[in-house]
């Protein structure tokens, strides 16, 4: 063997250095960002926060401050977005991936979904409350809320599902398909499973994008903080109710600062939480693992 030639005799050059230490400062600059936000919003906020700041409503009459309604009512806008967003993203997502004829009309419907989820969340605002709100006549309210969520994460849901669904090796449709099976028992008891983990992961980080949103709730559900009255449970989805993030929005517009950085903390606290639950999750459902 040439020594002259060997990898071992070659020198490092210089920008060799240089670009890593360049990745390495990038690294440690973002890291840095983002336990600075936290570590500010954990020691604003953690003052803030107890059982009685957690379970009751705010009244000024009686002096106090809770959170307790705005977190039922973005409980509430989770679950009804996702009771609705859920099926009919997941279903437009196995039509296109394993009924549709690849063509024009997939690649608009396609790029169609990449568009929606491009487009600003005060737009799907404006849209919700024109539409759902006054020509539907459902006016500021939960389920008005809920509705123009669904809009919103629905590309997320369809496009997470689809690239969940294209990477099933293509030998387990042609296996089932080969034995006899019909093409929806394959993709119920074949593709659905082995594609679950990300299926699951789209889901969950579209409550994460639930959770944080706050322009398109402002002009749909309204900020009510109001806890349903016994009995009324269901009710209260026609009725106006203010999540989390638009809590913290009039406090900040109120200088209420140390309850927003208390819902600030809480908020993360349930961000930290929906991504352990990813991660968590991903490997529950991840049929290789096992």
């Amino acid at each position: 063997m040439n020594v002259s030639n060997s990898i071992c005799r070659k020198r490092v050059r210089v920008s060799d250095y240089i670009l890593t230490g360049i990745i390495y400062m990038c690294a440690s600059v973002s890291i840095l960002l983002l336990v600075g936000i936290v570590g500010y919003v954990f020691v604003k906020g953690i003052g803030q926060i107890n059982w009685k700041f957690l379970t009751t409503v705010q009244s000024p009459t009686k002096g106090t401050f809770g959170i307790a309604g705005n977190i039922v009512n973005t409980l509430y806008i989770i679950v009804i977005t996702l009771l609705i967003a859920t099926p009919i993203g997941v279903g437009s997502a196995v039509y296109l991936n394993e009924y549709a004829k690849p063509g024009r009309i997939v690649r608009l419907i396609e790029f169609t979904t990449e568009t929606l989820s491009g487009i600003p969340s005060i737009i799907f605002g404006l849209f919700g409350m024109v539409f759902f709100g006054t020509t539907l006549k459902l006016g500021y309210s939960i389920l008005t809320g809920a509705l123009t969520l669904t809009i919103m994460v629905l590309p997320l849901i369809t496009r997470n599902t689809q690239e969940a669904l294209k990477t099933v090796p293509e030998s387990y449709r042609s296996g089932s398909l080969g034995i006899g099976a019909t093409k929806w028992y394959m993709i119920r008891t074949i593709l659905l499973p082995s594609s679950m983990p990300g299926i699951v992961t789209g889901i969950i980080l579209a409550i994460g994008r639930i959770v944080g949103e706050s322009a398109a709730l402002l002009f749909t559900a309204g900020s009510s903080f109001l806890l349903p009255k016994a009995g009324e449970w269901l009710g209260k989805i026609t009725e106006s109710g203010g999540t989390l993030t638009i809590q913290l929005y009039l406090c900040m517009n109120n200088a209420q600062y140390g309850e927003a950085f208390g819902i600030a903390l809480v908020l993360l606290i349930i961000v930290l939480g929906i991504n352990i639950l990813t991660k968590y999750l991903s490997k529950r459902f991840d049929v290789n693992s096992r």
